[in-house]
């Protein structure tokens, strides 16, 4: 089944949400995940030195653990590694690659060809990581991408699972007899978009007692989802309210959100065959569960995202 993201809406919006989370804590973060290494300004256009790898991240706490995660994997090798971290939107990041002021950054395969190519269809991760090279700047490429996602789910609150016998392993289509005595919330959009209600209408033939306008996957969502004021709701899969709530994302064997896998995004000439060869071996080893496993450690018990990055990769054998 073919799905086509007309924009990255979701994600950006996401990505809005997590900043505002994260100005809480910008001075932890400030003191935090390879502090040591961090240039004093993200935006500093200056290009590393010669054999210096630099990890770059976006202002959302994912993103800056993945950074942690991929740059602690290069300096296990024996990898010199700075880091520009909080940098910002993608239309800054993507700048900064091009001219060589990072290296590398974590990235979101279909919302990166989404970002290229707008009206891109999104068929599977090797389709998509395929027409994101095709768009790339000749001096970027993409790596491997990892199993792990964050992107947009229909989930569930623990009370519907339990009463309809819904898991982890449940689809969309076992929503399609009890939908009409759910109600379903999200942000304005999710009602008339294809990813949303009007594709889950004609993928899975679901149709919702009543939708419910709150926000894309942000506190509003996640609070009616906890409180039973909904039943259903758009949250992306990686949220650590999944873990906090025991929600349950239901699984999309249709691929009606697309692809978000995690991939390594990289500057060509700043990274030896080595380097890449380290970061496919992460991605490897990461999937949606871990990740959000993960990020459940550094938003909700509030620990260090180098020390997560580190431990992690210890557990795996990548340290």
């Amino acid at each position: 089944m073919t799905s086509t993201v007309k924009s990255s809406w979701s994600r950006t919006r996401h990505r809005g949400t997590a900043a505002v989370a994260l100005a809480a804590a910008a001075a932890l973060l400030a003191g935090c995940g390879s502090s040591e290494d961090k240039a004093d300004d993200p935006l500093a256009g200056e290009k590393a030195d010669g054999g210096t790898v630099v990890v770059g991240s976006n202002n959302f706490a994912e993103s800056i653990l993945l950074a942690d995660i991929y740059g602690e994997a290069l300096k296990a090798k024996g990898i010199e590694v700075t880091y520009k971290p909080n940098i910002g939107s993608r239309e800054t990041t993507y700048g900064l690659l091009k001219n060589g002021s990072i290296t590398v950054l974590p990235e979101y395969n279909g919302s990166l060809l989404a970002y290229l190519d707008p009206k891109a269809e999104q068929k599977s991760t090797e389709s998509v990581n395929a027409a994101v090279k095709a768009k790339l700047d000749p001096k970027l490429t993409l790596l491997e991408s990892a199993p792990a996602e964050d992107k947009d789910s229909v989930s569930i609150n623990a009370e519907t699972a339990k009463k309809h016998g819904l898991t982890a392993q449940s689809t969309l289509a076992d929503l399609k007899d009890i939908a009409p005595d759910l109600v379903i919330g999200g942000s304005p959009e999710f009602q008339t978009r294809h990813q949303g209600l009007l594709g889950l209408e004609k993928e899975y033939g679901l149709k919702f007692k009543s939708f419910k306008a709150l926000d894309a996957g942000g506190p509003l969502t996640q609070a009616a989802l906890a409180k039973n004021t909904v039943q259903a709701a758009d949250i992306f899969t990686t949220d650590p309210t999944i873990t906090k709530e025991k929600f349950v994302v239901l699984q999309d064997p249709k691929n009606l959100f697309g692809f978000a896998n995690v991939t390594p995004l990289v500057h060509k000439s700043g990274l030896t065959q080595e380097g890449v060869d380290t970061l496919n071996a992460v991605s490897a080893k990461l999937d949606t569960k871990t990740l959000l496993d993960l990020d459940s450690q550094v938003q909700l018990e509030n620990k260090d995202p180098l020390d997560v990055a580190k431990s992690w990769l210890k557990s795996v054998g990548l340290d």
